[in-house]
């Protein structure tokens, strides 16, 4: 598979590995949690390094010393509270003129072939290209593409009052891609997700 290190309208494509969540019903960091022989944190950032001419991580400043969190490039939120969508903003508000690979670090059947089909698929002339889920039919907003048009956007429901990256989504004129693998996009929450999930990765021979 071609791994192109540019986007289809040249500028760079920068990639964003979301770090930052509580883990509340995890009990435990869920970018510390293995599934494929490294920290979870560390595969999300090594599958974004295939395809994006730089990666930094989204996590929160009490992180920074953790293991695997303080070997990555960092971006600390600006936006306190508002879930995802304050990393997404301060990465844009960082780097204004780049195209974003979003990901979320707690997908670990996500692939670099899904991966791949999302960047070869991209429409740059829409302000995002994301999967649509299977079920649900909405986009999924945390492994997706953003174009740096949306950030006006953003901000703007933001300042009205919404928070939610997949609602705003909704409301956005973006590109939906079929998700041909519809286990890839599935998370972990609890300790019974994990290990249901890894058991997964091991019967299928992905780990």
């Amino acid at each position: 598979m071609t791994r192109p290190k540019k986007n289809k309208n040249d500028t760079l494509l920068f990639g964003l590995v979301l770090a930052g969540g509580r883990s509340s019903r995890m009990h435990t960091d869920k970018t510390m949690l293995v599934y494929h022989d490294k920290p979870q944190l560390r595969h999300t950032y090594d599958l974004l390094r295939l395809f994006c001419q730089k990666v930094f991580i989204s996590n929160r400043p009490d992180q920074q010393t953790m293991d695997t969190h303080a070997q990555l490039p960092r971006i600390h939120d600006t936006y306190q509270n508002i879930g995802p969508l304050g990393g997404i903003l301060t990465a844009m508000d960082e780097h204004t003129q780049h195209t974003w690979l979003i990901l979320a670090c707690d997908l670990p059947l996500i692939t670099e072939k899904t991966l791949g089909r999302l960047i070869e698929q991209r429409d740059p002339d829409k302000l995002a290209t994301a999967f649509q889920n299977p079920v649900k039919l909405w986009p999924e907003p945390l492994c997706a593409i953003y174009e740096p048009g949306i950030r006006p956007l953003l901000k703007h429901h933001l300042n009205a009052g919404l928070h939610c990256p997949r609602k705003i989504l909704m409301r956005t004129d973006i590109h939906l891609l079929h998700l041909e693998d519809t286990n890839a996009l599935l998370n972990a929450n609890d300790t019974q997700e994990f290990q249901n999930i890894k058991k997964h990765i091991q019967s299928s021979g992905r780990s």
